[in-house]
């Protein structure tokens, strides 16, 4: 992580497995938690902030494990390349992650983020995780 102060560093947390070292899955949930409110990014740019820019689907499947969690990782935040919830159904109910992004003034139509350009958030210009 970053040891500089002028730049931001993810949080950490402990893990059930006790490691020092962080798995992948735990580096995604770090980026993850760094994402502003308002704001949302992508699967695939989350992967390439950490270097691994062919694995936007390792980070959809990290996503899906953020219940077992803590500190709460905010994966309504994370969306496709397009702007779509597609990870809506992993929500109880799938309604849920729309009305997450909607509580934090993010329109969505049609599962889909309205202005996602505007609101598109990269962690790759926002972080030093490498």
């Amino acid at each position: 992580m970053a040891t500089s102060k002028s730049k931001k560093e993810a949080p950490r947390s402990v893990r059930p497995s006790g490691k020092t070292d962080e798995t992948f899955f735990e580096l995604v949930f770090d980026v993850a938690c760094q994402i502003p409110r308002g704001r949302v990014t992508s699967y695939g740019a989350i992967a390439a902030c950490l270097g691994a820019k062919k694995s936007a689907r390792m980070v959809g499947w990290a996503m899906n494990a953020v219940d077992k969690v803590k500190p709460k990782v905010p994966a309504h935040r994370v969306v496709n390349r397009n702007g779509m919830l597609s990870g809506k159904h992993h929500f109880k109910p799938p309604s849920r992650m729309q009305q997450l992004l909607e509580k934090e003034g993010i329109k969505v139509k049609n599962d889909t983020v309205v202005d996602f350009k505007k609101r598109f958030w990269d962690p790759a210009k926002e972080l030093d995780l490498l």
